[in-house]
């Protein structure tokens, strides 16, 4: 498979004084028995330097008067014009299509890029969100390849513009069946990286474990951000479960799923706090970010919701890491996950040799809109080594075809192949 070079375009960084506060630098660190796995903290410089100077103090003032402006109305009463990085109605302007899966259900997709862009990053989101939480990503990876990437964002069933499944679809193999389905539409040819948040990573999992085909003949990284392979019911997702708001919604669905749609402006509110909490490890956190994801929440349609809990509690797609295990990986978590963990993130890490396994210090569960730019440099970090490895190892390979053809054991030259994909 055909990688191109890929050359990084002269494009400066996105300003991200009015973005939620990212912190920048590695400090490496060692992962209790996971000596494979290279675990990098994105640390905390809030209280770095303590002395402000005046060109601080004055980037400071300048940066309150831009938000006390966006915060006005302009003089025709229409709504304030929001700066680029906290409209969430960006991903609605980008190319629009729909990919219809194995079940004939309609997907949103959007796009950013050219169709034929050198590499895809597919792109699934987590539980009670849509394809907006990955917006700051959508923002720096543009910025940072141009026309080089293409970036496929989807909503998941029942979620955002998708279609609503049926109670039995609802399960973390069906989310891997759709990840093939954009997968086959969006990116026929080419090399493809797949990225998941939380249920989105889960999906991406899922679709490993049941297209091994597909790993092994085009995707050549993985990004698993907030996640686990299994295990839910012993972390943070099975305290979230136990409450008598979610157990008695789930029985209430199961008996008057109608009734339950119709009265969902009296349950969502037992329902949405429980979720809230769980999002972000900072209270400092962005009030355009917050109120964004809280809005993506309560869109979420509650049938949806609680459907795709119990999907969640019987969760274990373990099968899938031996598969992801010759590429190159990223697994990143806050350190504050109340949802997945730290330790299950440390799980997956151990299981892939070629992981990158970053801790972001008081990153909740929505680490990506937390942390945007750790998450986004993470990611760009994760295309590099990807696009290296998959380079090397064809270069590996066509050494090997060579000696084959010109010894005249041809034959030997597909056991090879599938050799150093198993690598």
């Amino acid at each position: 498979m055909p990688v191109p070079e890929m050359s990084r375009p002269e494009m400066s960084r996105p300003d991200k004084g009015s973005r939620p506060a990212a912190t920048a630098g590695d400090v490496e660190e060692s992962v209790p028995s996971g000596s494979a796995s290279r675990a990098r903290t994105a640390p905390d410089h809030r209280n770095r330097r303590r002395k402000r100077t005046t060109a601080a103090n004055a980037g400071k003032r300048a940066a309150n008067a831009a938000r006390r402006s966006l915060s006005r109305k302009s003089r025709d009463g229409s709504a304030p014009r929001l700066a680029p990085e906290h409209d969430f109605r960006l991903m609605q302007t980008d190319r629009a299509s729909f990919v219809v899966t194995d079940d004939h259900l309609l997907l949103n997709v959007r796009e950013v890029g050219p169709p034929d862009a050198p590499l895809t990053v597919i792109f699934a989101h987590g539980f009670c969100l849509h394809m907006g939480a990955w917006h700051f990503q959508r923002i720096d990876l543009e910025k940072a390849f141009g026309t080089q990437v293409r970036l496929v964002f989807y909503d998941q069933r029942g979620h955002g513009q998708s279609g609503m499944p049926t109670p039995e679809s609802s399960t973390i193999p069906q989310l891997g069946r759709d990840l093939a389905a954009v997968y086959r539409a969006k990116a026929p040819t080419g090399p493809v990286i797949l990225v998941g948040h939380s249920m989105g990573g889960m999906t991406v999992l899922a679709f490993a474990r049941q297209f091994p085909e597909l790993v092994k003949q085009r995707v050549i990284g993985v990004g698993l951000v907030a996640t686990a392979a299994s295990g839910l019911s012993d972390a943070g997702v099975a305290r979230m479960l136990d409450t008598p708001a979610i157990k008695a919604a789930q029985l209430a669905v199961k008996a008057a799923p109608a009734m339950i749609q119709q009265s969902r402006d009296a349950i969502r509110p037992l329902m949405s706090p429980i979720l809230k909490v769980t999002s972000y490890g900072d209270r400092r956190i962005s009030p355009e970010v917050a109120r964004f994801s809280e809005r993506m929440t309560n869109e979420t349609n509650l049938i949806t919701m609680v459907n795709f809990l119990a999907a969640l509690e019987q969760h274990d797609e373990s099968l899938a890491l031996p598969i992801l295990k010759p590429l190159p990986a990223l697994v990143v978590c806050g350190d504050g996950d109340m949802v997945t963990p730290f330790r299950n993130s440390v799980a997956i890490a151990e299981a892939l040799p070629h992981a990158e396994l970053l801790r972001v210090p008081k990153a909740g569960h929505m680490v990506e809109m937390e942390q945007p730019q750790v998450v986004s440099e993470a990611l760009e970090r994760l295309i590099k080594r990807s696009l290296e490895h998959s380079r090397s190892e064809r270069s590996f390979a066509g050494v090997f075809r060579a000696v084959a053809d010109r010894s005249g054991h041809r034959g030997v030259w597909p056991s090879v192949s599938s050799w150093t994909r198993r690598r």
